[in-house]
């Protein structure tokens, strides 16, 4: 077991010292590769072959989801076809750890013809590809974390760990914020956070009774609406809520349910959100108070819905 060990905290450790090195590399070359990106129009279409087409991927779909729209194009494929998929208005950014990948090669007279701007990530700043480039950055490493010196495993790090420094400069030169990242992924739970609001989970038909109104009434409001809870309005006001807990201490002081006013046992006031607040701001107040459900309420502070936790969670913020 313990050789197991070893070999992973070793290749870790190779791999952590290849990446480190790539700081001191990051110099004018860098800038000028942001600065070229920043003034096209177009896309960033990145290319590569092999474990390098990979990474190549990963790179353009990091780019793409933090505001620089791009696309991964195969070398292999772009020569059959997909070349057409570019304009003078993109750059491409190019992958090779050797710098002399054929089927890179093969599409330099063309890329120079239609006149996009060409980025490389080479681990030979002296090689064929990485001297075709307007600008070249340098991936090399000195070791693998294959014992072989085969595999490539530092490199293919190195390389991703310089595409994510690239679409990172680009994201805070852009002015890139939270909320553009969530309009790319309005699946996921980041996205949910930033952009759901309250009016979109709230239940519009909430259950509300009078003041004046018997508690028996009130019991049959809260299980027609199905919320656990009812809100009492007076004069479209919120005048107190009825909730489980008000009820549990009903039934424990035996209160009679056809002779008791809900003015009698609510509870007064109530905690209240505005429909334009971030969904995500309601579970924390459900969180911190230990509530399930919240009025909402609108504009002119007038009740307009309910939020209840069941909610959120089926939104997919709890």
């Amino acid at each position: 077991m313990k050789h197991f060990i070893d070999s992973a905290r070793r290749t870790i450790r190779i791999e952590a010292k290849e990446i480190a090195a790539l700081e001191a590399r990051v110099g004018e070359a860098f800038a000028r590769a942001c600065e070229l990106l920043l003034k096209r129009s177009g896309r960033i279409v990145v290319t590569g072959v092999g474990k390098s087409g990979h990474i190549a991927n990963k790179i353009a779909a990091t780019l793409a989801s933090t505001g620089s729209p791009a696309f991964f194009m195969h070398a292999g494929e772009a020569s059959h076809g997909d070349l057409g998929m570019l304009t003078a208005d993109d750059a491409v950014i190019a992958i090779s750890g050797s710098g002399s990948t054929a089927e890179l090669l093969a599409l330099l007279p063309m890329i120079k013809r239609i006149g996009t701007p060409l980025i490389t990530f080479t681990g030979d700043p002296a090689s064929a590809l990485a001297k075709a480039a307007d600008v070249n950055l340098d991936v090399s490493i000195t070791e693998e974390a294959c014992p072989l010196g085969l595999a490539p495993t530092s490199s293919t790090s190195a390389t991703l760990v310089m595409g994510d420094a690239l679409a990172v400069a680009l994201l805070e030169a852009r002015g890139f914020t939270a909320e553009d990242f969530a309009f790319s992924h309005p699946g996921g739970t980041l996205g949910k956070r930033l952009l759901l609001k309250v009016s979109d989970v709230m239940q519009q038909d909430f259950p509300s009774v009078a003041p004046d109104a018997l508690l028996g009434e009130a019991l049959l409001e809260i299980s027609s609406k199905g919320l656990g809870m009812t809100t009492i309005l007076e004069s479209g006001e919120l005048a107190g809520l009825f909730t489980d807990g008000d009820l549990r201490r009903c039934v424990d002081q035996r209160v009679d349910v056809h002779n008791t006013r809900i003015s009698e046992v609510m509870t007064r006031g109530g905690q209240t959100i505005s429909s334009k607040r971030l969904a995500a701001e309601a579970l924390k107040i459900m969180q911190d108070k230990t509530i399930t459900s919240l009025v909402v309420v609108d504009d002119s502070n007038k009740p307009c819905g309910v939020v209840h936790l069941h909610a959120l969670i089926r939104a997919g913020l709890a």
